[in-house]
């Protein structure tokens, strides 16, 4: 609204004022719009930072290992593998001869998983031995109906994981007598008629691991569950390598799966070696 000093400018003054008034609300203007520039920059900005953020950790989540952090038997890798070389003890491996790798996955309730330890496990020690191939265990346990790995398939792969920490000599044999005192549970149900296993208990695994020359004082470790985690992790592990059943059977990553036929894994691994 017009005031008295308005009415007392002349007409000139006038316009020489109001063209002050504009610059200066055009100023103000040009400062509020160059601020919320700003502000929806730095906005933008730390929005991509957060999504960048963000999508780093899936990333990295997806990326590591389920078994970074957990406590693994000696010489055991971050896929949940056991490796075994010429001297056929767990935690060796024969890289320093240029070996080929073959990589087993198997579940200790696993009845394919038995076929191929019967028809295979000498040859997978002869592949070892001989330094042609390292070959690497991986005891899952993706059969354990427990819901805590109490189950046989869990307490064999904890039993498993304990041999090829403080009895590496003996874990190639433990590994392959878990899979005979499951089958004859087996056998002992189907010949009953029963509809239902009766599966080992952690006293027949601590009898079978003696029985293939497992120190006592080992063996009487199984039932504290020492690598119950590393059951879990390298379970997980095997479903993040996008494996769904066992055994599944790899010859330098490639899967193998003519394994029923006796001697062809053998025969594979030396003449695609060549």
């Amino acid at each position: 609204m017009p005031t008295a000093d308005n009415f007392r400018l002349t007409k000139q003054e006038r316009r020489e004022t109001a063209r002050e008034e504009a610059r200066k609300l055009r100023e103000a203007q040009e400062r509020r719009a160059k601020r919320n520039r700003t502000l929806l920059i730095v906005g933008l900005a730390v929005g991509l930072i957060a999504v960048a953020a963000l999508v780093w950790g899936i990333v990295a989540a997806g990326n590591k290992s389920a078994l970074d952090g957990v406590t693994r038997p000696q010489g055991s890798d971050l896929t949940g593998g056991i490796p075994v070389g010429m001297t056929l003890e767990a935690g060796t491996d024969n890289s320093s001869v240029d070996a080929r790798v073959v990589n087993v996955y198997l579940d200790y309730t696993c009845s394919y998983c038995a076929q191929f330890e019967e028809i295979n496990a000498a040859d997978l020690k002869t592949l070892a031995k001989d330094g042609t191939a390292t070959v690497i265990i991986h005891p899952v346990s993706i059969l354990d109906r427990s819901g805590d790995y109490s189950g046989f398939s869990g307490l064999a792969a904890n039993a498993a994981a304990t041999v090829a920490d403080r009895a590496p000599a003996q874990f190639l044999d433990f590994s392959q007598q878990l899979f005979v005192i499951y089958t004859a549970a087996v056998d002992a149900a189907v010949n009953s008629g029963a509809s239902t296993v009766t599966e080992p208990t952690i006293a027949d695994i601590e009898a079978a691991a003696v029985g293939v020359g497992v120190p006592q004082e080992v063996a009487d470790t199984f039932a504290a569950g020492d690598f119950t985690d590393w059951v879990a992790a390298t379970t997980r592990q095997f479903g993040r390598d996008g494996f769904e059943g066992t055994p599944t059977i790899l010859v330098d990553g490639v899967e193998f799966v003519g394994w029923p036929e006796a001697g062809a894994l053998l025969a594979e691994v030396r003449t695609t070696g060549n």
